[in-house]
């Protein structure tokens, strides 16, 4: 069911063409928002996400992007704006994921971790800021559980994570009092070829006793986005109390 939420407002949400990033746009789109989508290998999928966006009312773009690049992230900005004429909400969701004992991880390894998850938000933001500060808008950065607590096995993945948390925070403060910056934080979240038995143990240890959707993940993504704008610098656990254990 659709509300209005939104209604006449603009969003681009990175890396959105399927996964978690897939359902936070259609969740802004549902809210009345018209979105715009980033892919960098995913074409085919982020057609198919703009359709379901469109179907709901809203405008819709698909635009290629690789975060980790200057000259990409400046054109598809310019892209947005061209196609929106305004840019209110920015969701830096663009990521990566990775596994490998510590003392194995390669520099290159350890580089595209960064590049992506660290200096990809930090790239999109300053692109965005002007028209985010002209429409006096807002910025979520998807940031991880394993920001705030050490894997053994993703120490690049939790170092990168943790890096986007305190980039929130020196967002925050940077970009006041025109543009609120918060973070959400997922734990474990179920998505299609997730492993099911680290799936079920993750169950087990979370309090809330099952483990989060995309849908979940989303929600606390609107609820920055339609929320109160004076809520700014908030990393938001979105982990069943998984954090607490």
């Amino acid at each position: 069911m659709s509300n209005s939420l939104l209604s006449g407002k603009s969003a681009l949400v990175t890396g959105s063409a399927r996964r978690i990033g897939r359902e936070i746009a259609l969740a802004l789109a549902r809210s009345g928002a018209d979105v715009a989508i980033t892919y960098r290998n995913s074409r085919t999928e982020a057609i198919q996400t703009a359709a379901e966006i469109d179907s709901l009312g809203c405008r819709a773009l698909a635009v290629e992007c690789d975060v980790r690049s200057e000259a990409s992230v400046r054109a598809a900005i310019h892209s947005v704006i061209g196609g929106f004429g305004r840019l209110d909400l920015l969701v830096n969701n663009a990521a990566v994921f990775d596994s490998s004992p510590l003392e194995q991880i390669s520099l290159d390894a350890w580089d595209a971790v960064f590049e992506t998850n660290a200096r990809g938000p930090f790239l999109v933001a300053r692109e965005a800021l002007a028209h985010l500060r002209e429409a006096e808008g807002r910025i979520v950065n998807i940031g991880s559980l394993g920001g705030m607590h050490a894997w053994a096995n993703h120490a690049h993945y939790c170092g990168s994570k943790a890096a986007l948390h305190m980039l929130t925070q020196a967002m925050a403060k940077a970009f006041a009092p025109q543009v609120s910056v918060n973070c959400v934080a997922p734990g474990w979240i179920e998505l299609d070829g997730s492993d099911e038995a680290s799936g079920a143990r993750f169950a087990a240890r979370t309090p809330m006793r099952r483990n989060g959707t995309a849908e979940d993940v989303a929600q606390a993504v609107l609820f920055f986005a339609a929320g109160p704008k004076f809520v700014t610098g908030q990393i938001l656990g979105v982990d069943g109390g998984l954090g607490l254990v």
